[in-house]
């Protein structure tokens, strides 16, 4: 697969295949994403992968969030219970869960260029899986805002900035591509 198709060809997914991504398959995904820019080499990135029996405690944090955040206020007692069962069942169906986080800076710049760079490690991440068979859904939920739940996850919300969970998995079904908007429409040419 060239780049041109794997930009072109990737798709966000959200059903996956029951089985186990190779440890080695991802380590190298993880490794060779690596490779993103980075300004003065900080690779600000790191990873907590959630997988087999670690997946019970990441479903349990994502959980105790919602309720702490009011999603399953406004139900009587028994739908609040099925929601919460589907939310659960459905993070636990799901083969990994890579949560990506980073280290905060005070210098806002450097803050955002780092934020920038774990960003591009994320998309060379979702390339090299897809070239690999491994579909990705890049997720930015309301828990990764919430203090708790990272404590919960083992990280001092004031040193590190939960960016995003990678739900990673063999796709079970590729969604069609969407259209998008001709660059022409959103750029504009000076030349003077």
């Amino acid at each position: 697969m060239d780049l041109v198709e794997a930009v072109e060809k990737r798709r966000s997914i959200h059903e996956y295949e029951q089985r186990l991504v190779d440890e080695e398959v991802l380590r190298n995904i993880f490794l060779t994403a690596a490779w993103a820019p980075t300004h003065r080499m900080k690779e600000p990135w790191n990873i907590h992968l959630y997988q087999e029996h670690g997946r019970e405690h990441y479903a349990e944090a994502v959980l105790d969030s919602y309720e702490r955040q009011g999603f399953f206020e406004g139900y009587d007692e028994e739908k609040s219970r099925q929601l919460k069962k589907g939310i659960g069942d459905f993070l636990l169906q799901i083969p990994h869960h890579a949560l990506i986080y980073m280290p905060r800076d005070e210098d806002e710049r450097k803050f955002e260029e780092d934020y920038a760079a774990v960003c591009a490690y994320i998309q060379n991440v979702q390339l090299l899986a897809w070239e690999a068979g491994v579909g990705i859904l890049w997720t930015t939920s309301p828990y990764l805002h919430d203090p708790a739940f990272a404590e919960a996850v083992g990280l001092d919300p004031a040193v590190y900035k939960l960016v995003s969970v990678l739900q990673m998995g063999y796709p079970k079904r590729i969604p069609r591509a969407k259209q998008r908007t001709d660059i022409m429409d959103k750029m504009k040419v000076i030349r003077t």
